[in-house]
């Protein structure tokens, strides 16, 4: 009994990895938000966040988990964006440390500015727990939107995440 009870939930386990393996997150089109987020941490996230900026995507961008040391003037030129755009749509968010945060962060930023609808911008293989965490902290209210960013995750990588999204799938189950 104990050992068929295992082999299901290791089969389970098997396939829903293959599923988040296989099937990770895609970029999205250009339709417009009323605002956009991006979570630092993996290359080309911010990139993408300015290019949709630029192109009128969306009214303004948090940059959640922004290092305290670093100057919008260092982004802008370190980006190739006009520091303009950083003055007057951009926002450091300074808070977060992890996802959780995150997405603890971006809340409180969505609802001083009552966004109705968020892009959020991260990387392929990290936009599902990412969403998951911010989906939790939003009200329902707000249309979330998911713009992952292409990446070549390893398989140590994927199996990391696939582990840290299942837990906190139990744990918002029961409540934590």
């Amino acid at each position: 009994m104990i050992v068929r009870l295992f082999s299901v939930i290791l089969l389970g386990w098997m396939l829903g990895f293959a599923w988040f393996a296989i099937f990770l997150p895609q970029p999205l089109d250009g339709r417009p938000t009323d605002a956009i987020v991006v979570l630092t941490g993996g290359a080309g996230r911010i990139d993408r966040g300015l290019a949709l900026l630029e192109d009128g995507a969306a009214k303004r961008m948090l940059i959640s988990g922004v290092d305290r040391s670093v100057r919008p003037v260092e982004l802008a030129a370190e980006y190739k964006a006009p520091e303009q755009l950083f003055s007057c749509c951009i926002t450091l968010g300074r808070e977060a440390i992890d996802t959780r945060s995150n997405a603890i962060e971006t809340t409180r930023w969505l609802e001083r500015r009552d966004y109705k609808t968020v892009r959020l911008i991260t990387t392929d293989w990290h936009m599902r727990r990412s969403a998951l965490e911010l989906r939790q902290a939003l009200p329902a209210r707000v249309t979330l939107v998911y713009d992952a960013v292409p990446s070549r995750p390893s398989l140590r990588m994927l199996l990391r995440e696939y582990n840290k999204y299942l837990l906190r799938r139990v744990a918002a189950l029961i409540g934590i």
